[in-house]
């Protein structure tokens, strides 16, 4: 099994791999500094996506266990789109 972690922000699903520890300490300092950018990583290669985060904004994590071979069949970008339902028939 592999867990992918999902972040959704203001409504838009962004997955990522382990170990997301690093990223959700800079996504909290930059609310609670007021607001700031944080560079959030794709989840295979890539230069990954800036996000200005701001107090207030809705964030939500989730982790979803998904069978090795369908890891292996996950988009190598992140999905803003993708629901876990689709990610779960990989």
């Amino acid at each position: 099994m592999t867990i992918v972690n999902r972040l959704t922000v203001d409504g838009r699903d962004y997955f990522l791999p382990e170990p997301v520890s690093e990223l959700k300490r800079d996504i909290l300092e930059a609310i609670k500094g007021g607001g700031g950018y944080v560079t959030i990583p794709p989840l295979r290669g890539g230069p990954g996506i800036d996000i200005l985060f701001s107090p207030g904004m809705p964030v939500t994590w989730t982790q979803i266990e998904i069978a090795n071979e369908a890891a292996a069949a996950v988009p190598p970008v992140y999905d803003a789109g993708a629901s876990d339902d689709q990610i779960s028939n990989l």
